[in-house]
């Protein structure tokens, strides 16, 4: 099977673009925007729509294969790539990646994809972007697993040597700034891990001593006690603190691990996993702090498992994080890995390193990038993956799942 040509659309993604430096600092939240000048190249507001690009691939029998190209919510941030333009990538697909889809032959996934994701754009001398890379090889997954008449995961699966989940992949639900709401929709639709909570700022989510997040920490406790569904329910806790609680804390690593008692109280008899407790702004530093901590934390037998996130953007990044112990998880940011190839692969180096796999992504994703994800998920295999795009809980948790149950029947039929 061929393709035979390569068709671009623009599209909106599930949430926005943030400057999150510029919401660090002094923004001001005001309605479902921020006040403020953005700081971060590229940011016109600090907050503006999210945009996709949808490549599609036309097959010689007439089937269209699609991916969605787009990139995380903090573009430009942690190390990542710049913000992601429809009207500017477009051109480049175009230009530099139909080229060499057109009456390409559909044998092998890894292949193209690798070819794809380390294609050197003539035009700058580097990569092309990475949200570029994530969505064409979405699209060269689907082409591959369209042309061979399988399902995407049984095309993972099959190439890279796993077997599909006969089980469900343990999905973590977000809930953006609503993190009392959408906390009850996590728990009545009996989410695994929840509810990610978005403490972004020290001041007003965190407390200048943690005192907010502990106040949290403990409704949360309290809060799917009452309403959990049925007496097996028992979610894991994951909340995301963008490193506030490295700064109110001044990067002290016994005041951190004091309070992180404390958190492992609140939070029981439910597991904790706090991601991002401190960001030093570039990537050595980031790993030996996360290591340090990590080591800390084992040492004094706390309950608590550190995420890692910032500035663990690559599959060499997530391989040297791994490498290293820095952190119990790592997230693996699906976007910024560029192509999908480098997804199954972080997953597949976590478990092998014995550190937790979170197949993650952003909330500024499509359902259609939600939707190879899962595929993805469910032949790797992570300790959980996110539901996305957005933050409204229902939608994305609806996608994920409803795509997850599908390729369960299926393979279960087979």
């Amino acid at each position: 099977m061929r393709i035979v040509d390569v068709v671009c659309s623009k599209g909106r993604t599930g949430f926005f673009f943030d400057d999150q430096r510029a919401i660090k600092k002094d923004a001001v939240p005001d309605g479902a925007t921020y006040l403020g000048s953005p700081v971060t190249k590229g940011f016109t507001a600090i907050r503006q729509a999210g945009e996709s690009i949808s490549v599609m691939l036309i097959l010689e029998d007439g089937q269209v294969a699609y991916g969605d190209c787009a990139a995380v919510q903090y573009s430009g941030a942690g190390g990542r790539d710049s913000l992601f333009l429809a009207q500017d990538f477009i051109p480049v697909i175009e230009k530099y990646i139909a080229p060499i889809l057109r009456g390409r032959e559909l044998r092998s996934f890894k292949d193209l994809a690798q070819e794809i994701d380390s294609f050197v754009n003539p035009g700058t001398g580097k990569r092309i972007h990475t949200a570029l890379r994530y969505g064409i090889t979405q699209a060269v997954l689907d082409a591959v697993a369209k042309s061979k008449k399988k399902l995407m995961a049984e095309v993972v699966a099959e190439e890279y040597g796993t077997q599909v989940s006969k089980e469900e992949i343990p999905i973590f639900s977000q809930s953006g700034d609503e993190r009392y709401s959408n906390v009850d929709k996590m728990i009545i639709k009996r989410a695994d891990v929840l509810p990610h909570g978005l403490i972004n700022h020290v001041k007003t989510k965190l407390g200048e001593n943690g005192e907010l997040l502990l106040k949290y920490v403990e409704w949360l406790r309290d809060r799917v006690m009452t309403l959990k569904p049925d007496h097996d329910y028992q979610p894991v806790l994951h909340i995301d603190v963008y490193g506030t609680i490295g700064l109110a804390f001044n990067n002290d690593y016994s005041r951190m691990v004091e309070y992180f008692k404390q958190l492992e109280k609140a939070a029981y008899p439910f597991q904790l996993r706090i991601e991002g407790p401190i960001d030093v702004e570039e990537r050595e530093g980031q790993m030996i702090a996360l290591q340090e901590l990590t080591r800390l934390v084992d040492e004094n037998k706390i309950d608590v498992q550190i995420v890692a996130d910032e500035w663990c953007n690559t599959l060499e990044d997530i391989k040297y994080f791994a490498d290293h112990r820095a952190g119990h998880m790592i997230q693996i940011k699906t976007p910024d890995l560029g192509g999908i190839n480098n997804i199954i692969e972080a997953v597949l180096y976590c478990k092998e390193k014995g550190v937790g796999a979170y197949q993650g992504g952003t909330c500024n994703e499509t359902d259609r990038s939600a939707q190879v994800c899962v595929h993805i998920a469910m032949a790797a295999q992570p300790d959980q993956m996110l539901a996305k795009p957005g933050m409204g809980v229902d939608e994305g948790f609806m996608i994920v799942y409803n795509e997850m149950q599908r390729i369960l029947a299926l393979t279960k039929r087979s």
